[in-house]
């Protein structure tokens, strides 16, 4: 994952931090204001995603059409500050219509994560010109498997590995129920075996 954010250009490698670091979509990313990001609560609120309707870029709700916290890890909440204190990439001001290009209501977001012309990210034209470069530089294949969507995977198997539940990952990635997570991540879930040599090890390991 480093030598991927290495790879990307400066100005985007808060999209890799968003998307290994708290899960979030790659439209959610887009979509990201600095006013949805509690520094003292160490929570995001995701409340839009930047898509893409009729070949225009639209705001609308994430994905199942409900907005979600996420945790917020202490060293990307110091990227996004970095990011901000910066002045070089943001936050701009952009306006889009909402949900429908032709009759949506126009809605004015600062995002943090703008082109080089100060306008909304399209998803295709980022993954062609950053991501699709920046695999090649880390020497990663491109496939389906190594999209912008492979950092939510990471996420999930790092808070798989850290003993998350399913039902709290659940909420983190912003899926429509759990049994739809655990279809996805069972796979890297570690064995029952290994948690319970794990859990009594823990208790009883002070007594011998």
């Amino acid at each position: 994952m480093a030598a991927i954010r290495r790879a990307v250009p400066e100005r985007y490698r808060l999209v890799v931090d968003l998307g290994a670091g708290c899960g979030l979509r790659q439209g959610e990313i887009f979509g990201l204001s600095p006013d949805d990001v509690d520094l003292d609560a160490g929570v995001i609120h995701v409340r839009r995603q930047v898509k893409r309707v009729r070949s225009r870029l639209v705001f609308g709700l994430p994905k199942n059409d409900r907005d979600r916290h996420v945790p917020l890890p202490s060293m990307i909440a110091r990227r996004i500050e970095d990011h901000i204190d910066g002045g070089r990439f943001g936050p701009t001001s952009i306006t889009l219509p909402w949900e429908n290009p032709l009759t949506g209501k126009p809605t004015t977001v600062d995002l943090l994560l703008t082109t080089t012309r100060n306008g909304a990210l399209n998803r295709s034209t980022f993954d062609s010109k950053m991501w699709h470069p920046a695999l090649a530089l880390a020497g990663i294949e491109r496939s389906r498997a190594t999209g912008v969507h492979a950092l939510r995977h990471f996420y999930a198997s790092a808070l798989l590995d850290a003993g998350e539940n399913i039902k709290s990952l659940s909420s983190y990635l912003g899926h429509h129920d759990p049994g739809f997570t655990l279809r996805v991540y069972t796979h890297l879930m570690p064995s029952s075996e290994d948690r319970a040599r794990r859990a009594i090890d823990s208790v009883l390991g002070g007594d011998e």
